[in-house]
């Protein structure tokens, strides 16, 4: 599969998100980055779909990518709650792009919520609360 017009890979702080993506960042819509994903054989699970921890730590990178660009200087944020709700499976190959609200961010805590989509697809919906500090 190539990679989208507009989407660049992510080049997230070496250790785990290098073992979950490789992850792309897209262009805005509503003023968050689309993040993108596409599934590789290390994705997939015995029933030859995208195992559901996979799809978790794309809405968990997803949403907190959202709150890190946010502001400027950067914020650092930390997952408090995640709710990942699967409406589908996505199999080998498939381009898969999160799309995400910030619902409301606060003076430390920020609240997101959005969606994994394929093509015209939801396969997922999710929804995230967030600390940081600003520094």
């Amino acid at each position: 599969m190539e990679i989208p017009s507009g989407f660049e890979r992510a080049d997230f702080t070496p250790g785990f998100l290098d073992h979950g993506g490789p992850y792309y960042l897209g262009p805005a819509v509503e003023g968050v980055r689309v993040v993108g994903l596409i599934i590789c054989p290390h994705h997939i699970n015995y029933q030859d779909a995208a195992h559901g921890g996979v799809i978790s730590t794309f809405a968990d990178v997803a949403l907190s990518h959202a709150v890190y660009d946010a502001e400027r200087p950067r914020l650092a944020p930390s997952t408090v709650t995640l709710t990942v709700n699967y409406l589908g499976g996505a199999k080998l190959g498939d381009w898969l792009e999160a799309r995400v609200t910030i619902d409301r961010l606060g003076g430390r805590t920020a609240y997101t919520s959005g969606g994994i989509w394929r093509g015209n697809e939801v396969l997922a919906t999710m929804s995230g609360v967030f600390a940081f500090r600003r520094p």
